[in-house]
């Protein structure tokens, strides 16, 4: 007889049927994730556990215990200093990235921005380190390079595929599976510098208050969870934005209003060198101003400023118009 698999357990509680299947605790999706990082699962199982995840749902204490596993194999990064940890996993597919010239201006300021992600999973999409060369950046390698940058110019991008590789393979499944993976979910909330302050993207709605309880029971002092643009942590200035906060344990939400109201039209094209004119100040384009200076103002609150929105967003502009485009340019 062929003696069970020490994985198959787990596929067992999330796949009994509708009345059987549970939810994991935090504990066994610790122990379930380590034997993925670990290479111990094999292919068809680690396929079962992702589908049976996305049918189910991920909870909050399934997606905390994976980052348990993830942080007690790869913590290096934990013993940075960072202010601001920026996750970028969804991609943009009708706009630029307009939030990575939020992270360079806050950079410029002297504020320290670690951003994280995931690029070429979902054709016809926009990543952020496919946008750093036109800013004289590069994606780290490792965590001494981060650091290194984060000296340098204050904001350091790094891909899972380098602080994690085997997240970074199961990312890029999505084609092969059809659907994202809860990994996806999973990287959004790994904050792998241990910052203060983190923020990150939801496309579904439904998404929102699990990353806001992950982050809670994860201990991260200040989190804001938004549906952004295309799922990245980006306001979009023509329409209401709910941000989910986690700050010190302590769940919120409310409406981030529109700041104008007029609905923009989507763009045809995205011309990347758009987004660097715009840094440089030798171009305009009114929705990414906007989407710049509302996505810094609600930032600005999640690292520590107090202000009501009106002085958030002139605060904004304030650090817009004084930013050094030099050091990215």
């Amino acid at each position: 007889m062929i003696e069970e698999h020490k994985f198959a357990p787990f596929v067992r509680i999330l796949g009994k049927g509708k009345n059987g299947t549970r939810s994991l605790s935090r504990e066994e999706a610790e122990a379930a994730m380590a034997m993925i990082l670990d290479g111990e699962v094999t292919p068809e199982q680690l396929g079962a556990f992702l589908m049976l995840l996305r049918v189910k749902e991920e909870a909050p204490e399934e997606l905390a215990g994976f980052a348990d596993a993830v942080r007690s194999r790869y913590s290096v990064g934990r013993e940075m200093q960072v202010d601001l940890d920026w996750s970028t996993y969804a991609g943009k597919k009708r706009r630029h990235t307009w939030y990575l010239l939020v992270a360079l201006c806050l950079a410029s300021h002297g504020y320290r921005v670690f951003m994280h992600g995931s690029k070429g999973h979902t054709p016809g999409r926009i990543y952020v380190e496919d946008m750093l060369s036109l800013f004289n950046l590069n994606p780290c390698q490792d965590w001494s390079e981060t650091e290194a940058e984060l000296d340098r110019v204050n904001f350091a991008y790094m891909s899972v595929d380098q602080f994690c590789p085997p997240l970074g393979e199961i990312i890029q499944l999505r084609p092969i599976l059809g659907l994202r993976s809860p990994v996806h979910t999973l990287c959004r909330m790994l904050n792998p510098a241990d910052a203060p302050a983190s923020i990150d993207g939801v496309f579904h709605p439904a998404y929102g208050p699990m990353h806001q309880k992950t982050a809670q029971l994860l201990g991260v002092k200040r989190n804001v969870t938004m549906r952004g643009d295309g799922g990245e942590a980006e306001i979009r200035p023509d329409t209401e934005c709910l941000l989910q906060w986690s700050d010190n344990g302590e769940l919120t939400e409310y409406d981030w209003p529109r700041i104008v109201e007029k609905r923009f039209i989507k763009e045809v094209e995205l011309p990347l060198q758009t987004l660097l004119d715009v840094w440089k100040g030798e171009g305009e384009h009114e929705y990414g101003y906007k989407a710049i200076i509302s996505t810094m103002a609600v930032v600005l609150r999640l690292l520590g400023e107090s202000a009501e929105m009106p002085e958030l967003l002139e605060k904004a502009e304030q650090l817009w118009k004084s930013r050094n485009i030099s050091l990215f340019a």
